[in-house]
């Protein structure tokens, strides 16, 4: 049996619908007018208790009750036939529409009020329907004219603020969309320049050991497999991030031989957090180029990650000529680093660290600090590759 396509406003009438705010659902709203006039007409009745008459409470519940329970309805009407027209009313339309019906609107109101209260006033002889009415408008003209002027400025009012929500939420879906634009720029920086550096130590090792470069390539083109499949996916689990470097890590131990001692020491209950992707590859890679590479043997390279609090923080240690001998300034100004950097301040504004020290003329390390957070298997943005 085939299901009725949706009309192709569907979607638009939809997200219109999402976007009235909840104090404007009839139940809400009507509920509330309702409930303004019974605290009037207990206010009503405490002041003629006072002033020595004595009036049943039910009758000025009721009574009150209903006249505003009138206006509740009328206001939400005005609200959801004419709120657009309301809201950007032009003093023109104000004088030669609004201020007319707030005639009609009164008039109606009475009438309503009237028919349903034929005892009403009770200080004076019973009157047929029109003079009861005649005598309603005289005493409440004035009253219900500023409740229904209370009610154009509530629209008025709602739809400011609805313009004002609609507005602040764009400019946040456009500083994210900015924002993820430029964490892909870098990343697309950053992927030319790790396969730049890898096709260097792979040249490197064709004259002296094809073995070996043969199996760098095919190291290489696992990892270049694993990059595509993330495609723009920004955020992934600590294992993951592991994992991939652990390839990284499997090619350089066969262009630096028996050089580089090397630990990588992740807490348990790490695994699952999430951090940007290719955050330990640039480090790892700027600790050989400038570090490693430096030494003929002795090399070690100890990379950890541990919790701090609500904080995960990792730190890549490594023995070189440390930072006062490199050719790289002592800042960290090569493209990785520096694209890491910028990451790091777009993914999490000022809440995140990273340092880079040296311990002794012989040992360099990198420390950063990033708020610890769990995926939320929920989201629509988590994929089984991290969050994009």
């Amino acid at each position: 049996m085939k299901e009725n396509p949706k009309p192709a406003n569907a979607p638009q009438r939809e997200s219109r619908r999402r976007a009235q705010p909840l104090l404007m659902h009839p139940v809400v709203f009507i509920g509330a007018w309702t409930l303004l006039g019974s605290s009037f007409a207990l206010q009503e009745w405490m002041n003629l208790r006072r002033w020595g008459y004595h009036i049943g409470l039910d009758i000025e519940l009721e009574s009150w009750g209903a006249e505003f329970l009138i206006w509740g309805i009328l206001s939400w009407l005005l609200w959801r036939t004419l709120g657009p027209l309301i809201r950007n009313a032009s003093l023109g339309f104000v004088l030669g529409r609004i201020l007319p019906l707030s005639a009609a609107a009164c008039l109606a109101k009475e009438m309503i009020w009237v028919l349903l209260f034929p005892g009403l006033p009770l200080n004076r002889p019973h009157m047929p329907y029109w003079p009861r009415l005649q005598f309603h408008l005289k005493a409440e003209v004035v009253n219900d004219m500023v409740i229904f002027w209370c009610s154009i400025l509530l629209i008025r009012g709602l739809g400011y603020y609805q313009r004002s929500r609609e507005s602040e939420k764009a400019a946040a879906q456009l500083e994210v969309q900015l924002a993820n634009a430029r964490i892909s720029t870098l990343r697309m920086q950053l992927n030319p320049h790790f396969l730049f550096n890898a096709m260097n130590g792979i040249s490197s090792l064709m004259r002296t050991d094809v073995d070996a470069a043969d199996d760098m390539l095919e190291q290489l083109s696992s990892l270049l497999r694993i990059t595509l499949e993330r495609e723009s996916v920004q955020m992934i689990s600590l294992r993951d991030e592991v994992d991939f470097l652990e390839v990284y890590l499997s090619m350089q131990d066969r262009r630096y031989s028996d050089r580089v001692k090397r630990r990588v020491s992740v807490e348990p209950t790490l695994h699952d957090a999430l951090v940007p992707a290719m955050i330990l590859q640039p480090v790892v890679e700027n600790a050989y180029v400038h570090g490693l590479s430096k030494i003929d043997r002795n090399g070690d390279l100890i990379i950890e990650a541990r919790r701090l609090e609500n904080k995960v923080v990792i730190t890549v240690t490594n023995s070189g000529v440390g930072l006062s001998a490199s050719s790289e300034k002592p800042s960290g100004c090569g493209v990785g680093i520096s694209n890491l950097r910028s990451r790091l301040q777009l993914h999490y504004k000022q809440d995140c660290c990273f340092e880079m020290s040296e311990i002794d003329d012989g040992h360099v390390t990198v420390r950063i600090e990033i708020p610890f957070q769990l995926p939320d298997p929920n989201n629509p943005r988590f994929t089984r590759l991290g969050v994009e």
